[in-house]
């Protein structure tokens, strides 16, 4: 046996011609067995009916020319993202790590948490980092998370964006607070489902943040 070929026996099968031609496939009569490359076994175990299909009636397979390999691989090659739609993804990312990071600080009303600073800027950080203060002061701490919806309502500029507008119906209902010391629920009034417009803006660095955002009331959306 040639050193890098597997030998398995199984019983004679008529191949076609054309994939026992080059060495893909070799076959012996020894006691009705063949002997085959085990990687073009695996394969022709997949690919069976596209191989045979390619076999051609004069046992020459039929080979593309490299103008139609060039034309088939520019064909499928992607297509890049746009810049306003690199915008609009990285801005409503950067929305959502806002409120989870939000919400993680908030099991413990941690207003100089670092985690803080990661998707917010300016007075989007400002509000959250005084909500939580005040959360602190009150012995309140929060459990769960805000269920979120956001949607880019506008960009500027058009053709490369440094500013998205964005617009939510955020859920709140399952985002609660308790007392820190007995674990009780606050009485902090009803949740629910909650109008919000967002602006996140691109940094010098590339990166994008939520630099503020305005929370309607309860069923507003």
């Amino acid at each position: 046996m040639q050193t890098g070929e597997a030998s398995i026996d199984l019983p004679f099968l008529t191949w076609p011609r054309c994939l026992l031609a080059e060495g893909v496939i070799t076959t012996s009569r020894r006691g009705k067995t063949m002997t085959a490359r085990t990687n073009v076994l695996a394969a022709f175990s997949t690919g069976a009916a596209l191989a045979l299909a390619g076999c051609s009636t004069s046992d020459n397979a039929a080979t593309p020319t490299p103008a139609t390999a060039a034309t088939s691989a520019t064909s499928s090659a992607p297509v890049p993202a746009s810049p306003a739609d690199v915008a609009k993804q990285q801005a409503i990312t950067a929305y959502l790590g806002m409120w989870s990071d939000m919400a993680d600080a908030a099991t413990t009303s941690d207003w100089q948490s670092p985690k803080l600073a990661r998707n917010a800027t300016a007075e989007a950080l400002s509000k959250i980092s005084r909500g939580l203060y005040a959360d602190h002061y009150n012995g309140l701490v929060s459990k769960g998370k805000p269920v979120n919806n956001p949607t880019v309502e506008s960009i500027e500029p058009a053709t490369n964006p440094t500013t998205v507008n964005i617009i939510d119906c955020g859920d709140d209902s399952t985002w609660l607070k308790y007392r820190a010391d007995n674990g009780q629920p606050a009485n902090d009034g009803p949740g629910g489902r909650r109008h919000i417009n967002a602006k996140a803006k691109k940094a010098v660095d590339g990166t994008w943040k939520v630099t503020d955002f305005a929370i309607q009331e309860p069923g507003t959306c």
